[in-house]
């Protein structure tokens, strides 16, 4: 996991001096290019972050088209999604994927799977304040998932199959 989160690292670094500015007209153009995708910085996903409806559990899976483990998990998701739709679940994918990726890479992807579940793109270079602010012992390795309601949360750093994920939802919709 640690050696992701080191990957994660360097590839920002690489991505422009260590780091990548994202200037707002930047951000303006993938907000207009596709109304259905959200792009956001971490203040503004925080929102998504806290339950904004009482009676709803949410899942949040931070992934990427370019990790693999990611990928193959989310057909679970969209599974759980699919299945949990009716009890009041409600998956929401954070996309790690670099901002000037979006139209090349994420876009087609999503394209190309049908993803029903509700993507977000999180356009924010300043991991090292938002990561603990998802959780406290995160390192930063994805794919991780946050799973919370009104009455409780929980944080896993790793992967999924279908069963394992069902399984940590239902202790939340008991």
């Amino acid at each position: 996991m640690k050696q992701v989160a080191l990957i994660i690292t360097l590839l920002l670094m690489s991505y422009g001096n260590g780091r990548y500015e994202a200037h707002s007209s930047d951000k303006e153009t993938i907000r207009k290019s596709d109304d259905s995708l959200k792009v956001f910085d971490f203040n503004e996903l925080q929102t998504y972050l806290s339950a904004k409806d009482a009676n709803k559990t949410y899942v949040i899976n931070f992934w990427a088209t370019w990790c693999a483990p990611c990928v193959k998990e989310l057909p679970y998701f969209e599974t759980l999604n699919t299945n949990y739709s009716n009890k009041n679940v409600e998956v929401i994918l954070v996309s790690l994927d670099f901002p000037r990726q979006i139209e090349t890479k994420l876009k087609p992807f999503l394209k190309k799977k049908a993803l029903k579940s509700e993507v977000v793109v999180l356009d924010d270079v300043d991991a090292n304040t938002w990561i603990p602010k998802v959780n406290k012992d995160w390192s930063g390795a994805i794919p991780a998932t946050l799973i919370y309601n009104k009455n409780k949360k929980a944080f896993y750093e790793r992967s999924f199959n279908y069963q394992e994920l069902e399984n940590e939802l239902k202790q939340f919709i008991k």
